[in-house]
């Protein structure tokens, strides 16, 4: 009696079909000032969409949340001498390797975190992600998170009000930039504190999530897989004896810094729109920085 309305087949593995979102999106979003240009490359709005399964009209809400948030934030003007008190222990850092996709690899260590300021760790946490995506290699635009649990108990679990805005943060203004992420050696306690923030993930995320204990070998093959052995530090069942220092990753950032700045210089003097005073560059634009030897 009723014909049934046919609903079209969206394949994301289809270029053309993918192409046309992404134009419908950027259509959709308007004139951009010459820094949402650039955040608002082909990869960006490619992991908005997907973020959104290819929906145009919630990825360009999502989209133009993350262009305010960026505008308010200013996750660009954040340099190392404003967070590197938050990094002296050595808690979260860019590793000096790559995985064997050629992914940026953020080493995590919840045991070493030095400070109790809510905003300094999540300023931090930005500077760290935005130097990752810096960091990326040509055609890269996702990185690999390593974090070690050796030892940890719940008076190290970080307050829910920061482990929620972390959250929100990465999911909501770095989507889809999480590759894989190895939690190495949790402790049965830690399952506990992990329920609890299980509640605010999207469950692709939840999907990357990988569960490695160095004595057991079908859970570190998972890890090899991604991470060459001999890359990978001794303190993760690696053959690399590496161990974070301070001053020498300092002097890296430094000079990471200055690469920033002129990067961006001449877009500093664009006058904010409503979808401007955004940062991420398009990867595809900036080419491998230095290494950072304190992994």
């Amino acid at each position: 009696m009723f014909r049934r309305k046919h609903a079209s087949h969206f394949n994301s593995n289809d270029a053309e079909q993918r192409e046309a979102k992404i134009n419908e999106l950027k259509s959709a979003l308007g004139p951009l000032s010459a820094r949402g240009e650039k955040y608002c490359s082909q990869a960006c709005l490619a992991r908005y969409l997907e973020a959104r399964y290819w929906n145009v009209s919630k990825s360009k809400q999502m989209l133009e949340e993350s262009l305010k948030w960026r505008a308010t934030y200013r996750p660009e003007d954040i340099r190392w001498p404003d967070v590197s008190v938050e990094a002296e222990t050595g808690k979260m850092y860019r590793a000096s390797f790559k995985d064997k996709e050629g992914r940026t690899v953020v080493i995590m260590r919840p045991t070493k975190e030095n400070t109790k300021s809510h905003d300094g760790q999540i300023r931090f946490l930005v500077y760290v992600l935005e130097n990752a995506i810096l960091s990326l290699r040509e055609g890269q635009d996702k990185m690999v998170w390593l974090i070690d649990f050796t030892g940890w108990t719940m008076a190290h679990a970080t307050p829910i009000k920061t482990a929620r805005e972390c959250t929100s943060i990465l999911q909501n203004h770095y989507p889809d930039r999480l590759g894989i992420a190895f939690l190495f050696n949790p402790p049965k306690v830690f399952e506990t504190f992990y329920k609890a923030v299980k509640y605010f993930l999207d469950p692709r995320s939840i999907e990357k999530l990988n569960f490695v204990y160095m004595k057991d070998e079908e859970s570190m093959k998972v890890l090899y897989k991604c991470i060459d052995p001999e890359v990978l530090p001794v303190d993760f069942g690696g053959r690399n004896n590496v161990e974070y220092n301070h001053e020498d990753y300092s002097k890296l950032m430094l000079e990471d810094d200055i690469k920033t700045s002129s990067f961006w210089a001449d877009d500093s003097k664009t006058v904010n729109h409503v979808a401007s005073g955004t940062f991420v560059p398009d990867v595809t634009h900036q080419s491998s920085l230095i290494a950072a030897k304190a992994s």
